[in-house]
């Protein structure tokens, strides 16, 4: 079977007349919509399916790991440092990198390690209950996230189907995409509107072009706002909208580490704070460093200790004085980030993500940075992360994302099911519809090609999973056209 059978694809005798306005860019828009829904398809629906499970894996997570997250309320908790210090009896060959404490009254203390044998981007966290110091788990996290291992895995499936680099490529063909279709399929729908009201109460091709349009128009602006965010984090498409996005000055700031005199500080073991890059994981250009820091931290977390340092809850205390309500996490001093870090960790609207850093030799704030002081690109991407990851509005948010899912799934569904309905009533066997008659592109006045492929050439650069299947359309569409004119000339 050829889905593109020459044979079935009338010739074009003479260029068609150049029309204006739609009727003339219809042709051209239809075919595309025609290529991209029959060959980018299969991506989008493993790209659905994955999305899909991925919408729940908050929930999943809380409920599958109940027992490390959650404790019985109960109580005074224990200081920082006792508990710090139980999760590192716990785990010896682990190196103290972050807290985050309890966000709730029965949520647990999680102490995150930078441990042997984990990738760059992983760490250890360790679950203690904030009342008895009893640790209650541990459990491999990914990246600055803090995603346990089945939303991790979910996530990674979707990214890159637990392939890796290589991976990436299929998501990032499918974000490359999706806003094509989708806003091919609405101008499609719309210069039809006329003749829609005849679609209802049909049977056949025209009940299923029915459904598929009016999902489609419905979802359109969902669909593209997935595509676009989805592209910030991409491997090449995502490259190029961070260096964009840094030289407009958008870039996303970062809370000052640096101290005065901290080479000079008493206690810091120089050779016990080797940094390491990671954590970046799925939070696209938002990701901070995994920070190594060391056991010496741990005795003086209560306040201030021998040699004048600031601990964990002194730091703590300092920073809810300074106005940090909610969940938060704290990084602890390293030799090239020598100051600890407190930073919000509540990405909900309306999102918490003020930090500011604390010298751990003096306990007096040193920089602060409020969420409300980033550029508007550098929010823009933060909310479109937080938005495409289900984060941005909660639970409202993962119902949405959903949605969007099954209407994706749907669509592609009922795509497919209108090109198998538009094969020829005398068809035999496995033999699909007609492709839509090319040579749409000699109808456009050159006023308007002429932009046009200028246009697209400067976006097949700017995303190049967009740019390469669509040269390889434009070679296929060509070979078929060779095709069928030789069967014209032998004929």
């Amino acid at each position: 079977m050829s889905v593109l059978d020459p044979a079935r694809t009338p010739a074009v005798a003479e260029p068609p007349p150049r029309s204006a306005g739609w009727p003339a860019l219809r042709p051209l828009v239809l075919r595309l919509h025609f290529y991209a829904g029959l060959l980018i398809a299969p991506f989008l629906l493993v790209a659905a399916v994955t999305g899909l499970l991925y919408a729940g894996s908050l929930q999943a997570e809380k409920i599958v790991y109940a027992h490390e997250l959650r404790t019985e309320p109960g109580g005074t908790a224990l200081p920082l440092s006792r508990q710090v210090a139980a999760a590192l009896r716990a785990h010896p060959e682990g190196t103290l990198t972050a807290v985050r404490p309890p966000d709730g009254p029965d949520a647990t203390t999680r102490v995150v390690l930078d441990a042997p044998g984990l990738k760059d981007d992983n760490s250890l966290a360790v679950f203690v209950d904030p009342y008895t110091g009893e640790v209650r788990g541990s459990l491999e996290s990914y990246g600055s996230s803090g995603a346990l291992p089945l939303r991790a895995t979910l996530d990674h499936l979707h990214r890159d189907l637990l392939l890796g680099e290589p991976g990436r490529l299929y998501s990032e063909l499918a974000a490359s995409w999706l806003w094509v279709v989708a806003l091919g399929g609405v101008l499609l729908w719309l210069g039809r509107r006329r003749s829609a009201r005849r679609l209802r109460g049909t049977t056949g091709r025209r009940r299923t072009l029915s459904w598929h349009g009016t999902v489609g128009l419905w979802s359109a602006v969902g669909l593209v706002a997935l595509s676009a965010t989805g592209l910030t984090w991409s491997a090449y498409a995502g490259g190029h909208i961070g260096r964009l996005q840094d030289a407009l000055g958008g870039a996303t700031p970062a809370v000052s580490t640096q101290v005065p005199g901290a080479a000079e500080m008493p206690g810091t073991d120089h050779g016990a704070h080797a940094g390491h890059e990671g954590h970046a994981g799925h939070e696209g250009h938002t990701g901070h460093e995994g920070r190594t820091g060391h056991e010496g931290h741990v005795g003086h977390a209560g306040g201030s200790g021998a040699g004048g340092r600031t601990g964990l809850d002194a730091t703590l205390r300092t920073a809810r004085q300074e106005g940090l309500s909610g969940p938060v996490e704290i990084r602890v001093p390293t030799a090239s980030a020598p100051a600890y870090v407190v930073q919000q960790t509540d990405k909900q609207w309306p999102e918490r993500l003020d930090s500011i850093a604390v010298d751990p030799a003096s306990g007096q704030v040193t920089d602060r940075l409020d969420f409300a002081d980033y550029p508007l690109l550098a929010k823009a991407t933060r909310w479109g992360i937080d938005l495409h990851m289900g984060l941005l509005f909660g639970l409202a948010n993962q119902v949405a994302l959903a949605a969007l899912m099954v209407a994706l799934i749907l669509l592609i569904v009922w795509g497919y099911r209108m090109w198998w309905q538009r094969r020829p009533r005398q068809a035999a066997g496995l033999r699909g519809g007609r492709a839509h008659p090319r040579g749409g592109w000699r109808r456009v006045p050159l006023a308007v090609l002429l932009p046009l492929a200028a246009a697209t050439a400067v976006l097949g650069w700017f995303m190049p999973l967009f740019g390469i299947p669509l040269a390889g359309f434009l070679v296929l569409d060509a070979c078929a056209g060779a095709a069928t004119r030789r069967r014209a000339r032998a004929a």
